[in-house]
């Protein structure tokens, strides 16, 4: 991990290039197409079949003998290495009820990919079917309303952009290049959820396909269970294909920058910090990290103020007067470049492995283990995402996602490109992760896998009314490849 600075970066969000898949099938192999149902059980699916529904779409249908098939077949991580039975690039609505036609009458495995960042690898399968709806990624501003509709495979870069021009913004996350639907799906962590809430509290309605294929409209009036579910309950219920939001006055004009110190300095840093915190406006954004460089322990803060530069400086001061960085780049800044500037630092086609955690306060055995577990070579990256302010006045059951009370998401990762690094980078990230794990409160469920009983008790309280919206809209429980929630009996 570099020093961060400001940079200038590109939004690479271009549409998905359109390859030639099997439209024009060619035969299979034993006139049958090899694959597996949700249970695991294989499934043989015959050559005319496929050839019917690589008709009925008018995006593309990849089969793994076909020319762009491992290039359609490929996801953020490259740690995951997954071969579907059938990767269906939909290029429209029409194309996505097919494909759960196709799949729920099989009982295939479903997968479905926006921008492909689930960590975990759940955007794609072995010998099921991928649903790529990537190419679905418009985006339209009613700047009088104040309002973003937005297509089901578009980028979070899609939306800042086109919201951004209006001097209108709404949550969005850290990496412009992933996709609106996981993120939103799961909660929405992003830059601006101290002062507007999370991407689900700016979610005024949805528009899904369900698993019997059926068009729902999810908003407070229309099917509000459904809406509830939708608002963190992950890709249980259907594919959506349009998310509405609200959008609020935003200057793209802002202050912030990073703060760092040596190693030495971490545990003063942070014990101001923990103060300070309890008293910053929601406008403001201060997330500790630890990182090495050439060996070297670095400890820092990224700062935002998302509000008036000049009211930014003031309130930052007393962090900035607390002790003597070693690097200071506090400035006036464009916000849209502060969302790309980790476009390429967590670019595509490299290995991420990933474990993280709530954090309710910042104690001071929790400052201690925070910085005396940073040791050892390799050396993750240590991260937090702040939260509190305005998400944490909305109630724990108003929304699936429950975790309203934390103050903090902790992050630790390693990020790399030589896969003989992979079992000593995952041994140092678990190592970390075992260190700080007595002081987590439950998890963010985009970042992590874990087991069945973990992540049905990672619902909390509202793990029942979950199950009941799932048995309702996903009895067979198409849609498993998530942070998944078993029908109600």
């Amino acid at each position: 991990m570099k020093r961060r600075t400001f940079v200038k970066s590109a939004i690479a969000v271009g549409a998905s290039a359109v390859l030639p898949g099997c439209n024009q099938s060619r035969p299979l192999a034993g006139g049958t197409l090899e694959a597996v149902t949700g249970s695991g059980e294989e499934v043989s699916i015959e050559s005319a079949a496929v050839k019917e529904f690589a008709g009925e779409l008018s995006g593309n249908l990849y089969l793994p003998t076909d020319q762009g098939y491992d290039t359609a077949r490929q996801v953020w991580n490259a740690m995951i290495d997954k071969k579907p039975a059938l990767i269906a690039q939909c290029a429209s609505v029409d194309d996505i009820k097919h494909c759960v036609e196709f799949a729920r009458h099989r009982e295939l495995l479903v997968a479905v990919k926006g921008g492909g960042h689930s960590y975990p690898g759940k955007s794609t399968c072995n010998g099921g079917m991928m649903i790529d709806v990537s190419q679905l990624h418009a985006v339209d501003i009613d700047a009088d309303n104040r309002v973003a509709t937005v297509q089901g495979g578009a980028l979070l870069g899609h939306l800042d952009t086109a919201s951004i021009k209006q001097n209108l913004a709404t949550t969005t996350g850290i990496v412009s290049h992933t996709g609106v639907g996981g993120f939103t799906l799961g909660g929405g962590m992003g830059r601006l959820d101290r002062m507007h809430g999370l991407a689900i509290d700016n979610l005024l309605g949805a528009t899904v396909i369900t698993a019997d294929g059926r068009t729902v409209r999810a908003s407070e009036d229309e099917n509000p269970d459904l809406f509830w579910a939708l608002r963190g309950g992950g890709g249980n219920f259907g594919i959506v294909t349009e998310f509405v939001y609200r959008l609020h006055p935003f200057d793209d004009t802002v202050y912030g920058g990073f703060l760092e110190y040596p190693i030495d300095k971490a545990k003063e840093m942070m014990t101001f910090f923990a103060e300070f915190e309890q008293s910053m406006p929601n406008e403001a954004r201060v997330e500790p990290y630890l990182y090495a460089d050439d060996g070297e322990r670095i400890f820092g803060f990224s700062v935002l103020y998302a509000g008036d530069p000049a009211t930014g400086e003031t309130v930052f001061a007393p962090l900035v007067a607390a002790g003597t960085p070693i690097f200071n780049s506090l400035d006036v800044g464009s916000y849209s470049e502060i969302q790309t500037m980790l476009d390429g630092e967590l670019g595509h086609g490299q290995l991420n492995y990933l474990k993280s955690g709530f954090i309710v306060e910042l104690t001071p055995e929790f400052i201690d283990a925070f910085v005396d577990n940073f040791e050892g070579d390799p050396t993750p990256n240590v991260w937090f995402q702040h939260l509190g302010g305005t998400t944490s006045q909305v109630g724990g059951d108003a929304t699936a996602y429950a975790h309203r009370d934390v103050r903090f998401n902790l992050g630790i990762d390693s990020v790399f490109t030589d896969a003989s690094e992979t079992e000593a980078r995952i041994a140092a990230v678990r190592r970390y992760y075992a260190a700080m794990a007595p002081f987590m409160k439950g998890y963010y469920t985009n970042l992590n896998d874990e087991g069945a009983q973990k992540t049905w008790g990672n619902y909390g309280p509202n793990y029942p009314r979950l199950a009941k919206v799932k048995a309702e809209y996903d009895p067979s429980n198409l849609f498993r490849l998530n942070a998944n929630i078993e029908p109600a009996a």
